[in-house]
């Protein structure tokens, strides 16, 4: 408690940079393990020589980015509510918030684990893969499906651990996951020379030993004086209120999801070599992705602190000073892919023929860099402002405009239009999410 009985981190604060790189440093340091880990995995498949086994992955990570990040509304509400109840000095709220999401994502990991033969079937009549890369998937997820309700409850627990302002344990927990992640995949899939099934077994066991480690450090910090109760819990008003929150989350989610997979369907139209060759670049995309997360992770952060606390000034501030920052890095990221990224495409596989085809489109990826910074940025503004349905709007609109660019670009110019296409749909993203704001933040403040 601070002076006058107020709870630490209520009331008005000052946006400074080193308030935003406190987050955005440590998460940005995170989130690259995560886009690291996909460079392994692809890695370790590459080096096996085959791009049937490169595109089973690439089938197999797709359809697990579609069930889990539909889920990421466990991360993102959490995050939102937890930073509103820090800034309005609500220690109640907090936990209550915590609990009720942790309780959910193992609820719903275990139902998709029980649902898990029907998820993979509709999975492969969706994407449609050649036999030969079918299989690996089926390898793949028969394993890494078993992590399910430990994955999800990471995400209650990530997101706890954000809408606190705790980046470093934040940090801690992602280099944890992720680290025994890279050396069990390293080690069950070339080493021990289990392949496509090594590489979905380590990632079983970084995100069970992510959990348990994130769920004793975080309820041992649990003031119990705070601690709420079933009814609490239970409560109609709060559980409608999440509920609504989720569920325009969770549509926002599957659409972007939706939109990923439908790149990568299309791609797998064009062959295995081109689905191989954009199953690496996305790998690459990936990273400039999560390094955009941390300043995004920043942005919902601050801003969720600014509602709670109903101090426009923060909110303001934030806004600016975040974009500056993402802006810079987008540029950055942009021309190093120029410049390295055809030295990584190398160190992702020695198939000649896929090296060749992603060196082609090396640029595209590039560009994604600079054209999504602003909806990286938007997203963490909404997501910590609780503006869920505007997200959910805006991103069907922006869905909208990547299927009709895919339906024009793609016949006139292939994969170079399929590019293009998810370019337009990071760039329409940002754009639809920024127009709402002055509305929105008059509501809010």
């Amino acid at each position: 408690m601070v002076a006058g009985g107020q709870a630490e981190g209520a009331g008005p604060f000052e946006v400074t940079d080193r308030l935003i790189f406190s987050i955005a440093g440590p998460m940005t340091l995170a989130f690259l393990t995560t886009p690291l880990l996909g460079l392994v995995d692809t890695a370790v498949v590459g080096r096996l020589g085959s791009a049937e086994l490169i595109a089973g992955l690439a089938v197999g990570a797709v359809l697990f980015d579609l069930l889990f990040s539909t889920f990421n509304f466990l991360r993102a509400s959490t995050t939102g509510l937890v930073a509103q109840a820090l800034g309005a000095g609500d220690r109640h709220a907090e936990q209550a918030t915590f609990w009720r999401a942790f309780v959910s994502a193992l609820g719903l990991g275990t139902v998709m684990l029980v649902l898990s033969p029907l998820l993979l079937a509709a999975g492969l009549w969706l994407m449609a893969p050649e036999p030969a890369v079918a299989e690996a998937t089926r390898v793949y997820f028969g394993w890494r499906i078993l992590s399910a309700p430990v994955a999800l409850a990471n995400y209650a627990i990530l997101g706890y651990v954000l809408g606190r302002g705790q980046a470093g344990l934040g940090l801690f927990l992602q280099i944890l996951i992720n680290g025994i992640n890279i050396v069990g995949s390293i080690g069950l899939g070339l080493v021990a020379g289990w392949g496509v099934a090594g590489v979905a077994a380590g990632t079983v066991a970084g995100e069970a030993i992510g959990a348990l480690a994130g769920f004793l450090i975080v309820v041992t910090r649990f003031d119990r004086a705070h601690a709420p109760s079933l009814a609490d819990l239970l409560d109609r008003t709060r559980l409608s209120e999440l509920f609504a929150l989720n569920r325009d989350i969770m549509i926002r989610s599957f659409v972007l999801l939706a939109t990923f997979t439908l790149m990568t369907r299309i791609g797998a139209g064009m062959g295995a070599l081109t689905l191989a060759a954009n199953a690496v670049l996305m790998t690459l995309f990936m990273v400039a992705g999560f390094g955009l997360d941390g300043f995004a992770n920043a942005a919902e952060q601050i801003v969720g602190r600014a509602v709670g606390a109903r101090f426009r000034p923060a909110f303001d501030a934030a806004l600016k000073r975040i974009a500056l920052w993402s802006f810079g890095l987008a540029l950055v990221m942009g021309a190093a892919f120029l410049a390295f990224g055809s030295a990584l495409i190398d160190l992702l596989t020695t198939v000649a023929d896929v090296r060749a085809a992603a060196h082609t489109y090396l640029p595209w990826v590039a560009l994604t860099a600079v054209t999504g910074a602003l909806a990286f940025l938007m997203d963490g503004v909404f997501i910590g402002a609780t503006w869920s349905r505007d997200m959910r709007n805006m991103m069907l609109l922006a869905f909208v405009a990547f299927a009709i660019a895919a339906v024009v670009l793609v016949p006139l110019l292939g994969n170079h239009g399929l590019w293009a296409a998810l370019n337009l749909f990071l760039l329409m993203r940002g754009v639809l999410l920024i127009a709402r704001v002055p509305a929105r933040s008059a509501e809010s403040f």
